[in-house]
């Protein structure tokens, strides 16, 4: 091992540990007999140490309504938006994302190194809460459908937009659909855990409200086959097997007639309610209609032998609207557009009593797309006579709940489906023929969530004052003495 001198261990000594220091003091004698340097303690260096003033470090801070956040390994941007997007003012993750990059100098980089900060913007101080904003039930709605999964997508949200941009007003979205799936979140014993599309349902109606536009939950009812997998006891049975009852071997639903499974719907129309919604839709609200009816066997055929489905039907409407309306929101049904018909078969099938029904809403929706009504009015090609079967449709409706003060708002079609003449023509077609037979507003239905046509209907539509729609719009009223087509009654009032 090479020995240090004396010069290299003085300096070792002194520059690390300040607290040694080579003793001059000894005789030059005894100095010249010695190698090695007396090395004594003392309480201070002889000569003051300062040390150098390190960099300034360089500090991130967050600016006001933002998070900062220090990357951990193997951080992404996508990943740090996901934790934090229920405490954000964002709908969607890949929306807080976006906003992610832009605070932080347009990050170009998705992953994260350790240690690296970022800011995450919109932090709200407190969870949104939102309330209702009430119309009255002749609030001329023009509306379309949204699946959950689609409705809190960025696709979703571009399309809400994209609507109100063209002269939309409201939005039906799916709380529940019809295979049972529960796209918020719902905490209920006969639901356990379940994935949910709306992480915040206040934050999503509270965007709706920010467009202008009227908020409509929609619930799929009876149809459920989420709920008979988890609870099979609650299932419409078959005489035959015992076993759960499937409509054409296929379609299973849950009893109608069952207090849970009625309670469970009323229990989730309420949840959608205290969040904002501004009106609930129950669609199935009706037993099956197709299948070996004789072999379907209900629980109300035990408890009220002496009932038929319709009473059903409107005992579980009326204990429905007396739990919902004093929540503020409205309560509308969707109801077959063959139900006009009030066929003796379809009543007993489906328990659709509309007289009976129209007590217990503020608006039915009967669905009357043209495509549907194959096999009546000796019409070939039903798709392709809008004209005849809405015009139709929509006289029988208005007939038989006249007085009940309910409103008339159709489902159209919004899709190509049995017909060779969908277009925007088509659209207007349909939207006109309501309007002129008593209808207030309208829905537009497309599964896949296709609305292109009727946004190529609008423009014409809208500059056509008063011959399509009156325009209501949220907060306002529409005069009728203002729009010369415009049928004589109140309109789109925000209730005192």
């Amino acid at each position: 091992m090479r020995q240090l001198g004396p010069a290299s261990l003085s300096t070792i000594l002194f520059l690390s540990l300040g607290l040694l220091v080579i003793d001059t003091a000894v005789a030059p004698a005894a100095a010249a007999q010695t190698t090695k340097p007396k090395l004594v303690l003392t309480s201070r260096p002889t000569t003051p140490l300062v040390p150098k003033a390190p960099e300034p470090a360089l500090v991130t801070v967050a600016p006001p309504g933002s998070a900062l956040y220090v990357a951990k390994r193997g951080d992404s941007i996508p990943l740090v938006a996901r934790h934090y997007l229920g405490q954000t003012s964002y709908l969607t993750s890949s929306e807080l994302t976006e906003a992610i990059h832009k605070a932080n100098g347009d990050l170009h980089s998705t992953f994260l190194k350790a240690g690296q900060p970022v800011i995450v913007p919109g932090l709200l101080p407190a969870p949104i809460v939102e309330k209702s904003v009430p119309v009255e039930r002749d609030f001329e709605v023009r509306a379309v459908y949204l699946t959950g999964i689609m409705a809190a997508s960025d696709h979703g949200i571009r399309i809400i937009k994209h609507w109100r941009e063209v002269g939309g007003n409201a939005v039906v979205f799916d709380i529940k659909d019809s295979d049972g799936s529960v796209t918020i979140p719902f905490d209920h014993p006969l639901l356990g855990s379940h994935h949910s599309s709306f992480h915040d349902l206040p934050k999503f109606i509270h965007f709706v409200h920010s467009q202008n536009m009227h908020a409509i939950a929609r619930i799929a009812m009876f149809r459920d086959q989420r709920l008979v997998e988890i609870h099979p006891e609650l299932a419409v049975k078959s005489h035959r097997t015992g076993q759960a009852w499937r409509e054409n071997g296929k379609l299973v639903w849950t009893d109608p007639s069952q207090p849970k499974v009625q309670e469970y719907d009323i229990a989730l129309a309420k949840k959608a309610a205290e969040a904002g919604a501004d009106e609930i839709q129950f669609d199935y609200v009706r037993f099956p209609a197709e299948g070996d009816q004789k072999d379907a066997s209900f629980y109300f055929q035990t408890e009220h032998p002496e009932w038929h489905r319709s009473d059903v039907i409107a005992d579980f409407l009326k204990h429905a609207y007396a739990e919902i309306h004093p929540t503020g929101a409205l309560l509308s049904l969707d109801v077959f557009g063959i139900m006009a018909w009030q066929r003796p078969v379809d009543l007993a099938h489906t328990g659709q009593d509309i007289v009976r029904m129209a007590k217990y809403c503020d608006v039915l929706s009967p669905m009357i797309y043209p495509s549907h009504f194959f096999g009546m009015d000796g019409i070939a090609h039903p798709g392709d006579a809008p004209e005849h079967f809405i015009g139709v449709s929509m006289e029988r409706f208005e007939k038989i709940t006249q007085g009940s003060g309910v409103v008339i708002r159709p489902w159209l079609q919004a899709f190509r489906w049995r017909t060779k003449t969908y277009s925007p023509e088509y659209i207007r077609t349909q939207v006109v023929t309501a309007k002129n037979k008593g209808g207030i507003g309208f829905l537009f239905w497309n599964a896949a969530n296709d609305y292109s046509k009727p946004y190529a209907a609008m423009p014409e539509m809208i500059a056509a004052k008063g011959k399509y729609f009156r325009g209501d719009e949220v907060g306002t009223k529409v005069r009728a003495a203002e729009l010369s087509a415009a049928p004589e009654l109140p309109v789109g009032a925000i209730k005192p």
